[in-house]
């Protein structure tokens, strides 16, 4: 990855206490336009936490999580509504599915393209001829996001009949659909078989190079982490021990002591 490419997220001493524990401290972190970035660490490291902070579940007790969306100027979204900070352009996927599982595969998708709709209240009552015209694109869209993630034969199935790796890829595609300059992703392939992880990682590598978005990810799976990731953070009890290249986390001591043992 290019090292002057442009940065589109940058993170400054983020710092997030609970009462008197202090679950993310002074953490900083850039993302820079085409990368995929991994959030690695132990369990309860913070990584999760982080996540939300950068994605308005949380506000930060301390810090900078500064956005720059290709094109535009850069904006502080502390304190931005999670609604908020996707229509800007960041969206998620979360550790446990979180799909509407009594939905079709299509409107699950459909609900995703919601931010980027600009019918208001009275055009959704009125039906008006510009809000009929809206939805059908809406519906074209969605298909066409659907396809593009390998889901285009589940189009009518209900969430919750799809096979466990299909249902995470549909979170995915869930995500997409807001249009996201950068993609976050909490544990992908958290519950899949080796078959599964493959596929996922293939479609995490196209939607960087096809669709370009950048990606922030948190994986255990260090396989998938070591051949996707241009960078690679570490997080300790809520601190970065570490940053660098797949090579050099493979290769840091403080992280093999921390984290990787000697399984790499």
């Amino acid at each position: 990855m290019n090292s002057k490419s442009e940065i589109i997220l940058n993170v400054r001493q983020l710092t997030m206490d609970f009462g008197g524990v202090r679950a993310v401290n002074h953490v900083d972190m850039d993302i820079r336009q085409g990368e995929i970035v991994a959030l690695i660490g132990p369990n309860g490291a913070g990584k999760t936490t982080f996540f939300n902070c950068i994605t308005g579940i949380y506000n930060p007790t301390k810090g900078d999580v500064i956005i720059r969306p290709p094109g535009k100027k850069e904006k502080r979204i502390n304190g931005y509504k999670p609604n908020h900070v996707t229509g800007q352009g960041m969206a998620r996927t979360f550790q446990n599915i979180r799909l509407f599982q009594n939905m079709t595969v299509l409107e699950n998708v459909m609900i995703g393209r919601h931010c980027r709709l600009k019918a208001g209240i009275v055009g959704a009552i009125f039906r008006n001829p510009k809000t009929a015209a809206e939805e059908k694109k809406v519906v074209k869209d969605s298909y066409a996001v659907l396809e593009k993630i390998g889901l285009g034969g589940y189009v009518n199935e209900l969430a919750k009949n799809l096979p466990y790796g299909a249902q995470r890829r549909l979170e995915i595609a869930r995500a997409m659909a807001t249009e996201p300059f950068l993609l976050l992703l909490d544990e992908p392939a958290a519950g899949m078989n080796p078959q599964e992880t493959k596929d996922l990682d293939d479609l995490i590598e196209q939607i960087r190079t096809v669709e370009k978005i950048s990606i922030l990810l948190i994986e255990h799976d260090m396989k998938l982490v070591m051949s996707l990731s241009d960078r690679i953070f570490v997080v300790d009890y809520g601190k970065k021990i570490a940053e660098g290249n797949p090579e050099e986390i493979k290769n840091n001591p403080t992280v093999i002591k921390a984290y990787l043992g000697e399984e790499l």
